[in-house]
């Protein structure tokens, strides 16, 4: 064979060589083909969570922004469109104003609370004590209890005559109304919302004690920082985010109480304790005025929208 038919030979099976070497694996999948697959598997995944939330969550919410611009006729039965005017009338009813004003004030006086009881249970229960893993228990235990449950478990122990009264007199305080006083019936719901919240949103704060690094607090024991120092320049600045975050969920759940006003007070007495979604209730199913109580709805889900906006800001601000 001649040099130039064994060049020509090679030139011709060069390209194809370094062409087949080029051509991906047909039976290979590609990085877009296999990319498809992982969504499709995540997307199949969480389709029940995602139907729940659409069914539970985003359908109820357009329903009530629909009906929220309807009036239904009492003597009739008839819905008609109403513009704003179920939006009107609430705006301008003194009652709902007082509605507002109790549950802002209900939830700017608890949610500090449980965010800082919930803190100093976290503190309490990381440090080397007897049998910590059972007082994390006891302390969480309040938590998995039904909010209807827990009504019934303080409406007892709220009684004039029951326990807490029973300890007043003990230590030689005179009893208290409690549940039946304008001034203490919300003070009492606060304690019952508490005492079922604080045990979850510790686990939340203890988690985040767990990520503050060790070495923090090693250094500063070498430079001489007692506990108190310690706390303050190491534990708090980094528990701030995850403070954060129990403060915005706890006020979301406190502007959602709903249980221990509706087995107990009735929004009573005298309205201290009728907070917005009672009154919700009392409006839509009691009164049978749906077309306002579901522009309340609306009005508490936009409040509800700029508190979470608020606080996503302010860990956007905090993180950057």
């Amino acid at each position: 064979m001649s040099t130039t038919t064994r060049e020509r030979r090679a030139g011709a099976a060069g390209p194809t060589g370094s062409a087949a070497l080029r051509a991906p694996d047909r039976r290979t999948p590609t990085r877009r083909s296999r990319a498809a697959r992982t969504t499709a598997m995540a997307l199949l995944m969480l389709a029940p969570a995602l139907l729940a939330l659409f069914f539970l969550r985003v359908l109820p919410m357009i329903t009530a922004v629909g009906q929220s611009f309807q009036s239904t006729s009492l003597a009739t039965g008839t819905t008609s469109f109403a513009g704003i005017e179920n939006y009107a009338y609430l705006f301008t009813d003194p009652g709902f104003h007082a509605v507002l004003a109790v549950t802002l004030l209900f939830n700017l006086v608890l949610n500090p609370a449980i965010v800082i009881l919930s803190a100093a249970l976290a503190l309490l229960t990381v440090q080397n004590v007897p049998f910590v893993g059972l007082w994390r228990s006891l302390i969480f235990v309040p938590a998995a209890v039904p909010g209807a449950v827990v009504a019934l478990i303080w409406s007892t122990a709220l009684q004039p005559d029951g326990l807490v009264n029973s300890i007043l007199e003990t230590i030689g305080l005179p009893p208290q109304p409690f549940l039946t006083s304008a001034n203490q019936a919300a003070f009492s719901i606060g304690i019952m919302v508490t005492w079922g919240a604080i045990g979850y949103w510790m686990i939340f704060i203890i988690a985040g004690l767990k990520d503050i690094p060790e070495s923090l607090y090693e250094a500063a024991a070498l430079d001489g920082a007692g506990w108190w120092r310690r706390l303050f320049a190491i534990t708090l600045p980094l528990l701030k985010r995850p403070m954060s975050f129990v403060l915005i969920a706890c006020t979301v759940g406190s502007f959602l109480v709903f249980a221990p006003v509706q087995v107990l007070t009735k929004g009573g007495p005298n309205g201290a304790t009728n907070f917005i979604m009672y009154d919700i209730y009392n409006r839509a199913y009691l009164l049978n005025d749906l077309g306002v109580g579901q522009a309340e709805v609306v009005v508490l889900m936009l409040l509800l929208s700029i508190i979470v906006a608020i606080q996503f800001r302010l860990l956007r601000e905090e993180k950057s």
